[in-house]
């Protein structure tokens, strides 16, 4: 898991072993058997943004899950791009959805530092249970009900941390690998993934429902400009399309090379790698980010504090479109705002060379 399950591999190996690695809660209920796969209809649609209809939950979710739980695994699901069910599914795996009276779930720490109803590592949460929100460093950390404070035993603020981490470890498409991560132990993983296609009125682990490519047009009309418009016509005609490294299309790209062809077809020549378009355009205030914009991350090879690794274009606030790693599966719209190694964003279009080349371009006219 999170680290706080790790523990339980190593039982194999001895528990000399296993208290080097994070431990799983385990409540009676939790050892029982997996139920049988519940079929029904699935409930998800494609719709625009916050339209967007989740899976349906199933009578044996409705049953098993606390309600204000039940809202919780499905908001934070969906702000951050996992399934909800899976979500749900570990709740359950770890502590009963918080029900479980053993040591860390309610307080403190079991007997390898886990704690909370997700059961987070102390120090993969931040270094210590209650964090202010921001803080320079707070691992999954993370405020789910805007009160200011990332507290790992509160259920809104574990559960949108452990959508975050799953989201970081190959969730939604590789949700295997992510829920391995998450406790690295396969027996684990399919417990899980048995327990999220229980709760699914569908009986699967589907991936999240995504908008329709016809919502693209309105991203596309809200454009600054024209040529903004064209150079986002491009990007977003990639989604679906895999990330290859070094990848400049038509067939694949990687995250700098999606950008580096959206603004080609505009007839603008920037720089081809993150590296290079990080310092390339002229940096942009949080908050002034504008569809054609650049973000970008302290994440990927070679990265540091002013030498991101990571770079997204801004198609609207609080999106982009990336092609983000191998594992990440597709090119696609994604949040930004939810990502703790944002570093910053640039506008290319303000760098003198490319004012030129406008220029150019519009006397050719």
């Amino acid at each position: 898991m999170n680290g706080a399950s790790r523990s339980r591999v190593g039982l194999a190996v001895g528990l000399a072993a296993a208290l080097l690695l994070a431990a799983l809660v385990i409540s009676p209920m939790l050892m029982v058997s997996i139920p049988t796969i519940m079929g029904g209809a699935g409930g998800s649609t494609t719709d625009c943004d916050d339209d967007v209809q989740l899976e349906e939950a199933s009578d044996s979710a409705s049953s098993d899950i606390p309600r204000d739980l039940l809202e919780l695994y499905k908001k934070h699901g969906k702000k951050i791009g996992v399934q909800w069910n899976v979500l749900a599914a570990v709740g359950k795996r770890e502590t009963d959805h918080g029900r479980s009276d053993l040591p860390g779930v309610k307080s403190g720490t079991n007997y390898a530092g886990a704690a909370g109803p997700m059961q987070f590592l102390i120090s993969t949460w931040g270094g210590k249970a209650r964090i202010p929100i921001p803080s320079k460093f707070n691992g999954y950390a993370s405020d789910g009900d805007d009160d200011g404070i990332a507290d790992v035993y509160n259920p809104a603020d574990a559960i949108l941390g452990a959508a975050r981490m799953l989201k970081r470890n190959g969730a939604p498409e590789n949700i295997r690998r992510a829920l391995f991560v998450y406790n690295r132990a396969w027996w684990y993983v399919d417990q899980v993934e048995e327990i999220a296609k229980r709760y699914a009125e569908s009986g699967e682990v589907k991936l999240p429902p995504q908008a329709d490519p016809a919502c693209d047009d309105p991203l596309v009309e809200a454009a600054p400009s024209d040529v903004v418009a064209k150079i986002m016509e491009y990007a977003l005609a990639q989604r679906g399309k895999p990330y290859l490294w070094g990848g400049t299309g038509p067939d694949a790209y990687d995250c700098s090379g999606i950008i580096y062809m959206a603004y080609r077809s505009a007839g603008l020549s920037i720089p081809r790698t993150t590296f290079g378009q990080w310092p390339f355009g002229v940096k942009i205030p949080a908050g002034s980010e504008q569809p054609g914009d650049l973000v970008f991350f302290n994440a990927g090879p070679g990265t540091g504090p002013n030498n991101p690794g990571h770079v997204g274009m801004v198609v609207e606030k609080g999106k982009m479109i990336e092609a983000r790693c191998k594992l990440c599966g597709p090119i696609k719209v994604t949040g930004y705002r939810t990502r703790d190694t944002l570093m910053g964003f640039t506008r290319p279009l303000q760098n003198p060379a490319v004012l030129e080349q406008l220029k150019k371009l519009d006397d050719a006219l």
